[in-house]
């Protein structure tokens, strides 16, 4: 009897488990159809030039997303909208929008007003000018999207890559996307091109806002040391080894908890204690140690696992 249980629960923990891995894959599965399907279809537009593009995103970014839930019976928790005034429920057909330029007084703006603004969507990268990229704050970038040739397009596209690369400017253009307009900026990418979204200048917060350190300079030694530390650190860029922990800890947490049940116990992340410096060269030179110490006991490892494969073969 106390077997048959057994058996029960493991192929119900299975079955679980199984079910948990498949939406894992379902959702990785729509992620990456959404990224292969175009946002839009149009043409990137300079002077009398037209050519044809398609505009697909970048990046994308898997999230974990979680329901609030009542903590007596797991029942999900829905929210309602309800004025401050009475706290009734007020329908969707009794909302209307409002911007607040005083406390508590508000200019009603309706669909008609919105329409007035409205950008027209022409789905066209409007190339504005072209500018040196060396001379674009690199915080005004955020987004990229790629952008791939259009039937008939490739001569034209080509050209406007090549060009660019050869006269070290980019692109800085007008596109709407998703009804809102945005800055954007053409770059050459290897073999195609590049739309990157831009934020605009005023967006940008100024520096001069943000406390300046007071310390105006360091001494030679310190900075010796700090070089031979970047040094000592410096790897060539292998962008696989750089993976999303919080994520991986998460997920990992998740399949223990289906599979032991809502009380199993979490590992805690041991913290990094802070350090308070006050010889800042003394803390420089027992890092670059450290450092020096991990990268021989690399070598070691790599050495050995060679003679390993040797030997083996």
């Amino acid at each position: 009897m106390w077997m048959r249980f057994e058996a029960n629960h493991f192929s119900l923990a299975f079955v679980v488990l199984r079910f948990f891995f498949r939406r894992i894959e379902a959702l990785r599965s729509d992620l990456l159809e959404d990224s292969m399907r175009a946002l839009w279809k149009g043409a990137i537009s300079f002077g009398l030039v037209t050519i044809p593009v398609s505009l697909y995103p970048a990046t994308r970014r898997e999230e974990f997303k979680f329901r609030l839930l009542r903590k007596s019976d797991h029942s999900p928790v829905n929210y309602k909208r309800v004025a401050e005034a009475d706290g009734k429920e007020v329908p969707w057909d009794q909302i209307v929008k409002g911007y607040e330029y005083e406390k508590g007084k508000f200019v009603i703006i309706r669909d008609d007003d919105f329409a007035r603004v409205d950008v027209e969507a022409t789905q066209t990268v409007d190339i504005v000018n072209f500018v040196s990229l060396d001379e674009v704050d690199p915080l005004l970038f955020y987004k990229p999207y790629y952008l791939e040739s259009g039937k008939g397009g490739d001569k034209a596209y080509v050209l406007l890559r090549d060009a660019l690369v050869q006269s070290g400017k980019i692109a800085v253009a007008k596109v709407v996307i998703r009804a809102r307009q945005h800055l954007a900026a053409v770059k050459p990418q290897e073999k195609g091109l590049m739309l990157e979204l831009m934020h605009f200048p005023e967006e940008l917060l100024d520096s001069s806002e943000f406390k300046a350190p007071t310390e105006k300079t360091v001494g030679k030694a310190e900075l010796q040391m700090a070089q031979q530390l970047i040094q000592s650190m410096t790897s060539d860029w292998e962008p696989e080894q750089y993976t999303d922990q919080y994520r991986e800890a998460l997920e990992k947490m998740i399949e223990e908890k289906i599979e032991h049940g809502v009380e199993a116990v979490p590992i805690a992340a041991k913290k990094a204690k802070p350090t308070n410096i006050v010889d800042l060269q003394a803390v420089l030179k027992q890092s670059l140690q450290q450092t020096q110490a991990k990268s021989k006991s690399e070598k070691v490892v790599k050495k050995t696992r060679g003679t390993r494969r040797k030997k083996a073969a």
